[in-house]
């Protein structure tokens, strides 16, 4: 399988696919197969598993726990998120900490704020760096950021030292490349794009449908969902979290990272799904 990596700006490296886990976890009857799942995803080059302790309440967390059992701990990647109102002083600290039991591991490889809430980022910063300091994450970062957000953190000191921002983006999804992109590229901070097969919502309308992603994915003898995962990751810097409970879906979205496009065909997506020339809201769904 072809490699791809992609680096932060702290030196960090890890695929350009991962893994998500919204909902999963939280039906026993599933629970066999979607860990196998995210292993067999991890076999086949999707070593980063994104994850959160809002997820079932923590349950996928303990899932993803299950699944580093099969593997060495420096084989993954394990991104974890706090909740706003845990992102204070000293609950990030407890927080932390029941997601590494949860996970049981000792530390995480990156650890988000999952969304802006009322605790003054200051306060979220300092306990980050504690917790790099201390060693139980590696680096940090939030998710849910717009422009202004990451405008505001820029001016807390240390607010700089955030590596990613993870956010929905997809094809159908594009918002972000008016104006959050660009900033986030200019502070290299890394876009880790949620939801990138469009899973929820209303955006997922049309996608798979569109008879020319479908006649590209022919030509390509692929599948929609391996052109809309290439085209996530198309420019190099970009970490796309697909979500799947199934382990054939997962070996299928880990074989995307072996498409590149080409210039024709990107303008091609970009004539049926062209980013706004306008400032929009972030997508959550």
């Amino acid at each position: 399988m072809t490699k791809r990596d992609f680096t932060l700006a702290n030196g960090m490296t890890f695929p350009a696919l991962g893994e998500g886990t919204w909902y999963l976890g939280e039906k026993r009857s599933a629970y066999a197969a979607e860990k196998e799942s995210l292993i067999q995803g991890a076999r086949h080059g999707l070593t980063l598993i994104d994850t959160a302790e809002m997820y079932g309440s923590g349950k996928a967390e303990i899932l993803v726990g299950d699944v580093l059992k099969a593997f060495s701990r420096e084989e993954l990647t394990i991104v974890s998120k706090v909740y706003p109102h845990n992102a204070g002083i000293p609950k990030i600290y407890k927080s932390c900490e029941a997601s590494l039991k949860r996970l049981g591991t000792d530390y995480l490889d990156v650890y988000l704020l999952h969304w802006r809430g009322s605790i003054p980022l200051s306060e979220t910063v300092e306990g980050m760096e504690k917790l790099v300091k201390e060693g139980k994450i590696k680096c940090w970062g939030v998710s849910n950021f717009d422009i202004s957000d990451m405008e505001e953190l820029w001016e807390v000191p240390g607010g700089n030292r955030c590596q990613v921002n993870q956010v929905l983006y997809h094809a159908g999804s594009r918002g972000i490349e008016y104006d959050l992109l660009p900033w986030m590229r200019a502070r290299h901070v890394a876009l880790m794009a949620y939801c990138p097969l469009a899973q929820g919502g209303t955006l997922r309308r049309g996608l798979f449908q569109n008879t020319v992603l479908r006649e590209m994915a022919q030509h390509k003898n692929c599948t929609v969902s391996q052109i809309l995962l290439a085209f996530a990751i198309r420019d190099g810097h970009t970490v796309a979290i697909p979500r799947t409970s199934s382990a054939a879906h997962a070996i299928e979205n880990a074989k995307a990272a072996e498409i590149f496009l080409t210039e024709e065909e990107i303008a091609a997506i970009d004539r049926v799904f062209p980013a706004p020339k306008h400032k929009t809201g972030l997508d959550i769904m």
